[in-house]
Parts: structure tokens; sequence; C-alpha cells
């Protein structure tokens, strides 16, 4: 599992540079024709989001990281869905800027729940005791 988080969060990172590169590129009027990829590429965060917070339930990490990197996997594509109706006119900056942060909390949470699996301590076998298994090896 530790390999799998590793896997996701080197995506994660490469997939949260693309989003943020692209969006900065949308903010400055320019490449519009990329927003398909551009969602397509938040899917794929929230994706890899919601797979590290299962598999950090199965490492036993701390159940509120969990749940709210579950629930921020919700946010994140309602906003970027709905964030061209949102304070249309002069503010709408503001809901851009909610839009890049709630993303770039999706990736710090995804980022989060990786470093964590990784970081667990594998269990001895069912049966078995640390002790046990270390006069065993040793």
């Amino acid at each position: 599992m530790k390999a799998a988080a590793t896997a996701l969060r080197v995506f994660v990172g490469l997939d949260g540079a693309a989003l943020i590169t692209l969006g900065l590129l949308f903010w400055t009027g320019n490449a519009y024709s990329l927003i398909t990829v551009h969602m397509l590429l938040g899917i794929a965060l929230v994706l890899a989001l919601w797979a590290l917070a299962a598999m950090a339930a199965f490492s036993g990490v701390n159940p509120a990281l969990i749940t709210v990197a579950a629930l921020w996997g919700v946010i994140v594509p309602i906003l970027g869905l709905t964030q061209d109706r949102l304070l249309p006119g002069d503010l709408h900056w503001l809901i851009q800027t909610l839009h890049l942060a709630v993303g770039i909390t999706a990736i710090a949470l995804a980022q989060a729940l990786a470093m964590r699996i990784s970081s667990r301590q594998s269990l001895p076998p069912a049966g078995r005791s640390a002790r046990e298994l270390g006069a065993l090896e040793g």
C-alpha cells in the first residue's frame, strides 16, 4: 500500500502543478480551449484524493483527516462546475481565488494522506507480537 500511496502522491503533485498552471492561464485570459483538460485533471485529482482517503482508512490514519479529505473531494467539483455562475462581473475574482484555495487544499490533503500512509509501521501478522517476530528474525 505504501508504493501505491507514493505513486498517488507523485501523481497528485504533477496533476496539481498542471491544474494550477492551467488555472493561472485562464485567469490571465489565455488558453480557454484547455478548460476541458483542466476539468478532467480536476476530476482525476478528486479521484486520487478519494483513493488516498480509502487507503488511509485501511492504514489506521486519523479518521478526522480522512473525513475532511473525503468531504473536500465533494466540494472541489461542485465549486469547479458552478464557479462561472457565482459572482459574475467585477467580483468574480473572489470566486477564482476561492477555487484556487480549494484546489490547493485538496492537493495538500492528498499529500498529507499519502505521507501518513507511507509512514505507518507495518503491523505484525495476526497472532504474533512484534517481540516474537524480532526473536524469530535475529
